[in-house]
């Protein structure tokens, strides 16, 4: 059963630069294959105002999706960015989706 994750992460709207600047390290991180890689989003129109910002991942299983969850409570440089950015944040979530395929 595939299962999308997403970070919901709400910003302080007059702090995005440097939230955004913080966000782009992350994908770096990514791209060097230290994260998991995955898409970002944030909204144009819809329930979630401008000022939030959705990182989503696919994974093959909720077994699979947590252990990537888990390998981030492990990472030295994720937890460095991760204390520069959490000062921007409002509110944050995770959120777990099972993928139908009918």
């Amino acid at each position: 059963m595939a299962i999308v994750m997403r970070f919901v992460q709400r910003f302080d709207p007059s702090k995005r630069q440097e939230f955004m600047d913080l966000e782009k390290q992350f994908a770096i991180l990514e791209q060097r294959g230290i994260l998991t890689q995955g898409d970002r989003m944030v909204p144009l129109a819809g329930r979630e105002p401008g000022n939030t910002l959705i990182w989503e991942g696919r994974f093959e299983s909720l077994a699979a999706a947590e252990k990537a969850l888990k390998s981030l409570e492990t990472s030295e440089d994720h937890t460095q960015l991760f204390q520069k950015q959490v000062p921007y944040f409002q509110d944050a979530w995770v959120e777990f989706y099972e993928v139908l395929n009918f």
